[in-house]
């Protein structure tokens, strides 16, 4: 799993944040910025913020509203809505659907896997680089400015 994820990281550097907060002390907001800082471009989706900005970032309501290319839809959504974000992931041609910390879905592992779309699931994007990129293995959540 560790290969997979770091090629994951390495590879792919656009990443459509769903869920993200204004709020600067929710966990997305916090990866986000961390994200941001370690040179991946994340664009935030978030209806209730639509047209306002997330950390200097235009925030869209979903994901067939960001106009250019996306690697991978990290999602901080519970598990119920996860297959609607794989097949939004499918509908844009993201490359992955990662699920973050306690959200998972069966049934958009298969549908993905089957489409050859990379699925990764109860993980964190922050922690996982911080542990295969910086060897740092950190509580979660950790804030930094």
């Amino acid at each position: 799993m560790n290969d997979k994820i770091k090629e994951i990281l390495s590879k792919y550097k656009t990443i459509a944040m769903v869920g993200v907060s204004k709020d600067p002390t929710k966990a997305s907001t916090i990866v986000m910025k961390y994200m941001q800082k370690y040179g991946f471009k994340v664009i935030p989706v978030n209806p209730k913020a639509k047209g306002e900005k997330i950390l200097g970032e235009e925030v869209f309501e979903k994901l067939e509203d960001i106009k250019t290319p996306v690697d991978i839809v990290d999602v901080f959504r519970p598990s119920v809505e996860a297959y609607k974000y794989a097949e939004d992931t499918v509908k844009i041609g993201a490359k992955v659907l990662w699920l973050q910390l306690g959200i998972r879905s069966s049934k958009a592992k298969e549908m993905l896997e089957s489409k050859n779309i990379k699925y990764i699931d109860n993980r964190c994007t922050k922690m996982e680089y911080q542990k295969i990129f910086l060897k740092v293995n950190p509580a979660f959540p950790v804030l930094e400015d």
